[in-house]
């Protein structure tokens, strides 16, 4: 019988241990004026772990000038990851701002609206 491959399983493994590791490594060594409190909500690993790509959220801040100051501490980071993780090949680093908490508390709104102008019929 043939042993199931643990390699989807393992990629799991290896972004969230990346997104641990870049979450301390924002907060305690990156001194970019431009990223702020950022927030790491996921990673992506391609299959070969050559690319990763980080979705973000932010406290406050500009989110274009936070994505350019992640993007230009990409090698930087990419150097502390490789320090911190046993692995062949430490992943290219792709910031990208993940506009799911907006679009939820957008949605919210409208149910909210919804539901008081219902109420306002009844």
């Amino acid at each position: 019988m043939r042993k199931a491959s643990s390699t989807p399983n393992r990629s799991f493994k290896v972004a969230d241990q990346i997104q641990r590791d870049l979450a301390d490594l924002i907060a305690r060594e990156l001194k970019d004026p431009r990223v702020g409190m950022v927030t790491i909500q996921s990673v992506e690993v391609t299959p070969d772990y050559a690319h990763a790509k980080v979705f973000y959220s932010l406290l406050n801040g500009d989110p274009e000038q936070t994505t350019q100051g992640l993007n230009a501490a990409a090698g930087f980071l990419r150097s502390g990851l490789f320090k911190r993780l046993h692995i062949h090949t430490v992943p290219t680093l792709h910031f990208v701002f993940d506009r799911t908490t907006e679009r939820a508390a957008d949605m919210n709104a409208l149910i909210a609206k919804a539901v008081s102008s219902r109420a306002k019929d009844d």
